[in-house]
């Protein structure tokens, strides 16, 4: 079996890590598997990728998304050299993953597919593939989508438009494209996303859940002792957050609010700020940038007292995942499928702080019984693909 992974990413974030993940464990397994990406890709995995176009590429793309709205519509030639490719590597299988972030065409590559007639799994990793603009509706309280995009209240949120709103004619374009392809699978990583998937035009396609995972082997529980010397922290009980970037939606104003409510006896920690951001922490919050090390991360995921995730629409976020992994239990708001790797007792509502001081207060923690290892999610994915690889081979409906 041959497969094609399709990201804007290869081994680097959270969905370039899932695919290379996807595409090793399918090569250690007797199959093919290549990565075909548009951004980014970490040193250890250019064996398994293979580039679609370049940096002038993708600036070109940024600048079109800018100036017309029109994300996912420009990148032409390079989506027609890239479909060449596709024929010439003749996959049997094809995962689709994010075919946002100013890479590729989405309607020369969907009108391609549409005709290719080989099995197509479309993991949606958040909602633009079914809105006129945006990725998260949930913060905006918008509910366009259903019906048509238009006038959109998140013109300027990613994928930022300078001046046009072109959402309503990106909804349509999208339903054309998508909605009657006969050979798409969708899987979402979360039952939130799929329930959506169902009120898009996208529900009379196949939608499957397969929970993303981590590496159990990385994340894990570790002497959290240097992290807290190197930090300065001493005994304090960690309020921990992780985000990259942290935008309004995964909660900071939140964790500053926070910061003033908890007595001295804890200290909130940030990981993924900007310079800018730290620059303005209050001195009762302490914050850095990205970190490099998924070591030094495990390290601040066990050191924690507890991990809040204050996200205010989200997917299936993995840091809910490494955190639980590294022992450190997890409170987050009631918000998309943030909620479904997390205790229902250390759920609360959206912006109820006070909750979130009792909780911190009563210790009463406990850890998801959920099977979060990545192992878990491969076999899934490798089950559907074997399923699908069957049924196009005998001439199957799939």
């Amino acid at each position: 079996m041959r497969v094609l992974l399709i990201n804007v990413d290869c081994g680097a974030g959270s969905t370039g890590r899932i695919c290379a993940d996807l595409a090793r464990e399918l090569i250690n397994r007797g199959h093919e598997a290549i990565v075909a990406y548009g951004r980014n890709c970490s040193q250890s995995d250019i064996d398994i990728s293979f580039r679609i176009g370049n940096k002038f590429d993708v600036y070109n793309h940024v600048l079109y998304s800018r100036l017309f709205d029109r994300t996912g519509f420009a990148s032409n030639k390079t989506t027609k050299r890239f479909i060449e490719w596709i024929k010439n590597y003749n996959p049997d299988i094809i995962n689709i993953h994010n075919v946002h972030g100013y890479w590729i065409n989405i309607k020369i590559l969907f009108t391609f597919l549409k005709d290719y007639n080989k099995p197509v799994v479309w993991t949606l990793h958040d909602c633009w593939p079914f809105t006129g603009h945006c990725a998260y509706f949930d913060f905006a309280k918008c509910e366009k989508w259903k019906a048509i995009c238009k006038n959109c209240p998140q013109k300027k949120a990613y994928p930022k438009s300078l001046f046009v709103d072109s959402s309503k004619k990106n909804y349509l374009e999208k339903k054309a494209l998508f909605k009657n392809m006969k050979n798409l699978t969708i899987v979402t990583p979360s039952k939130w996303l799929s329930h959506l998937v169902k009120e898009s035009f996208l529900n009379n396609h196949k939608t499957i859940v397969i929970y993303n995972g981590i590496d159990l082997k990385q994340f894990k529980p570790l002497d959290s002792s240097n992290f807290r010397n190197k930090y300065e922290i001493g005994d304090r009980k960690i309020v921990l957050g992780v985000a990259t970037p942290w935008t309004k939606r995964k909660g900071l104003a939140d964790f500053i609010k926070l910061s003033s409510m908890i007595s001295n006896d804890f200290v909130v920690f940030l990981i993924g700020l900007s310079e800018e951001q730290i620059s303005l922490l209050p001195s009762n919050v302490k914050g850095i940038k990205k970190t490099s090390s998924i070591k030094e991360l495990a390290e601040a995921y066990s050191s924690a007292y507890v991990f809040f995730n204050p996200t205010y629409e989200d997917n299936y976020p993995t840091t809910n995942l490494e955190a639980q992994a590294c022992g450190t239990p997890v409170i987050t708001y009631n918000t998309g499928g943030s909620v479904e790797s997390c205790p229902t007792n250390q759920v609360v509502n959206a912006g109820d702080l006070e909750s979130v001081v009792s909780l911190l207060k009563n210790n009463k923690f406990v850890l998801s019984n959920t099977d979060f290892s990545k192992e878990s999610m491969i076999q899934q994915y490798l089950c559907l693909f074997e399923d699908l690889f069957f049924k196009y081979k005998h001439h199957y409906e799939y």
